[in-house]
């Protein structure tokens, strides 16, 4: 039991430190432009893009939608937080770059 305890212990930390390290701080100008709301920047092409929207209309939340191949106020917000693939989420000030439901869900959901 007490290997158990362990292991969960280990798992736990090692989500937490991924969320943390999966989210970035955005720039103060594009976290100042979007405060309270949620940013998907994406392509319509790209499934993890779909994953993230599918990821979102599950748990009910309302968004943003940005394709950066559409807009050119989009891509250079994108690129300006280090964009380099897509899915990129911006909410609470922070980004994720990259389909990682866990960390999107944690940042979206905490309070700042």
């Amino acid at each position: 039991m007490n290997l158990i305890r362990k292991f969960s212990l280990i798992l736990i930390c090692s989500v937490v430190a991924a969320c943390i390290e999966a989210s970035r701080e955005a720039p103060p100008d594009i976290s100042a432009k979007y405060a309270g709301k949620v940013i998907l920047y994406s392509t319509s092409w790209c499934g993890y893009c779909q994953k993230t929207r599918d990821l979102f209309a599950q748990n009910g939340i309302e968004y943003t939608e940005y394709d950066i191949e559409k807009s050119v106020e989009a891509d250079e917000e994108f690129k300006k937080m280090g964009g380099r693939g897509v899915p990129l989420v911006l909410a609470n000030g922070r980004a994720v770059h990259g389909y990682a439901p866990a960390a999107v869900l944690a940042l979206i959901n905490a309070k700042e």
